[in-house]
């Protein structure tokens, strides 16, 4: 055999080894958790049975039990809540950052860096820091609103159960925000400078271009951004878990936060992993859209 061929079989065999590994990551790491997650959102399992090999199984009871609790629709109206108006806002503004930068100007660069560094911090670390700004008796918010004569009282951003979800959902968009605008920012530079060029020259105006060329070419990557932005969403848990510990009185729990807390602070574990398992089932529809739309955006 020669040198060739050798090389090339061994340059095959190291390429197998390499996709073997990662098959075995993705296996014991992704997989098996997910498979058994599933599992045991059909057993009856707590804290005496969790080290049991056998657990009892009792098919749906586990579902019908979760949905004949009185705080499953509030918190799923928390969810919802959550998940939309973080989406909403993260798109909007992050779209119409990404269209600021793309204009020239001295500095863009830096200050398009500055935003993105936000991101990159780790969600408790923003949430941490939130709390210093949002805390009633102390915060900085609170100091500069009444210090500007725009509110005579202090707010309780994150004791009130009015406002608390409200609070967090602020946080998650302002963390939300440089992500969007960073992949809208790659999908605005990918349009062809011709069309505006063309299109200014046919009479169009700013609002005529934007409506009638960036927004139709756009479709593909909004739709790939808000599926991303709604997976992330709903495994935020950095954020609540720093900020309000879905508290005051469930009022800014969510259904991620709150499979953590029955499976870890009551030790209901069946159900917890039935919302788990919910979560994922909805994840799993919003990443075949967002599979979807990379395709059209390709195909594009």
């Amino acid at each position: 055999m020669s040198e060739a061929a050798q090389g090339t079989r061994a340059g095959r065999g190291f390429r197998t080894l390499l996709v073997s590994i990662a098959l075995c990551y993705l296996v014991v790491f992704s997989a098996f958790p997910l498979v058994y997650n599933v599992i045991i959102s059909f057993q009856e399992i707590d804290l005496f049975s969790l080290a049991d090999l056998r657990k009892p199984f009792v098919g749906l009871a586990n579902y019908r039990a979760l949905f004949a609790r009185p705080e499953v629709w509030p918190i799923l109206w928390n969810t919802v809540l959550f998940v939309t108006l973080s989406i909403v806002f993260q798109v909007s503004i992050g779209f119409l950052l990404a269209m600021f930068f793309l204009q020239e100007f001295p500095g863009a660069g830096y200050i398009r860096g500055l935003f993105l560094a936000g991101w990159i911090v780790p969600g408790l670390v923003v949430g941490a820091i939130w709390k210093w700004i949002l805390a009633g008796d102390f915060g900085v918010l609170n100091y500069a609103l009444t210090t500007l004569h725009l509110s005579s009282t202090k707010i309780f951003w994150l004791s009130d159960p009015k406002i608390a979800l409200y609070a967090v959902i602020l946080v998650n968009i302002w963390l939300g925000v440089p992500f969007n605008m960073m992949l809208l920012s790659v999908g605005l530079a990918a349009i062809p400078k011709d069309i505006y060029e063309a299109a200014a020259i046919d009479g169009a105006g700013p609002i005529m271009r934007f409506a009638r060329i960036t927004l139709p070419l756009m479709r593909a990557s909004m739709g790939a951004v808000i599926s991303l932005g709604i997976i992330f969403t709903l495994h935020q848990f950095d954020l609540i878990a720093a900020l309000t510990q879905g508290g005051p009185s469930e009022s800014s729990n969510v259904a991620q936060f709150w499979s953590w807390q029955l499976s870890f602070q009551t030790y209901e574990i069946g159900q917890g992993a039935t919302i788990s398992v919910l979560v994922i089932l909805l994840v799993v529809v919003v990443a075949v859209l967002y599979v979807r739309s990379t395709r059209l955006e390709q195909a594009a």
